[in-house]
């Protein structure tokens, strides 16, 4: 297949954009706070026009979001990519830990100021919290194509996208109150590998449960 620069460069201008809009976006949205930041504010502050903001964000939300459109189908592509004889479980597992390991922001377990700043703009605004449910349904959709489809794709895959959103979640709550990313880690491995085992062999009754 033949390769055309010109459409290389459109696309990675394109990208640019995406990225100035977005940052420029993140950068008002933690001075002033999510709601009070109107979008034409953030189109003056990018020297675009409302219009053209609108052409690559359909909703102010989503211009917060864009840190995470490349982790959508990260799941997916987890395990398309896994070499021969390796189980979709396996291959996630083993990329979670990596993550843990490079202290990933997606992870959760990240100490960075501006990390943790992100997040609590995330954590701490419903209409971001409500649109973050839209990208993990895209992700869930992604994953469970990758897994062969139907209902058993579909089920593993919500079991495996809520499994790694609480993992997250624990991991920024115990940040977000103080500890380093570092004193988490190990319990955060240890929680990675408890939610890894139990996907694989399933989550037995409790006391008193019955058939």
């Amino acid at each position: 297949m033949r390769h055309d620069p010109e459409t290389g460069l459109r696309e990675r201008k394109k990208a640019r954009q995406y990225q100035a809009l977005s940052d420029t976006a993140i950068t008002l949205f933690l001075t002033h706070g999510f709601d009070r930041v109107s979008v034409a504010e953030i189109a003056a502050a990018a020297h675009v026009s409302k219009p053209t903001l609108f052409r690559y964000f359909p909703t102010k939300e989503d211009l917060a979001l864009h840190r995470f459109a490349d982790h959508e189908d990260e799941p997916a592509r987890v395990v398309t990519a896994r070499a021969a004889g390796v189980s979709p479980l396996h291959a996630l597992r083993g990329h979670v830990l990596d993550g843990l390991g490079r202290r990933d922001p997606v992870t959760g377990l990240s100490d960075h100021p501006e990390v943790l700043a992100f997040h609590r703009l995330l954590y701490g605004t419903p209409s971001l919290v409500a649109r973050m449910y839209g990208y993990q349904q895209r992700s869930e959709a992604a994953l469970a194509a990758a897994l062969g489809g139907g209902i058993e794709g579909a089920l593993a895959a919500g079991q495996i996208v809520a499994v790694l959103r609480v993992l997250a979640l624990e991991n920024w709550r115990r940040v977000a109150a103080g500890e380093s990313a570092d004193a988490v880690y190990p319990d955060a491995v240890a929680a990675a590998e408890l939610a890894f085992g139990r996907l694989r062999t399933g989550w037995r009754d409790g006391p008193g449960d019955t058939q």
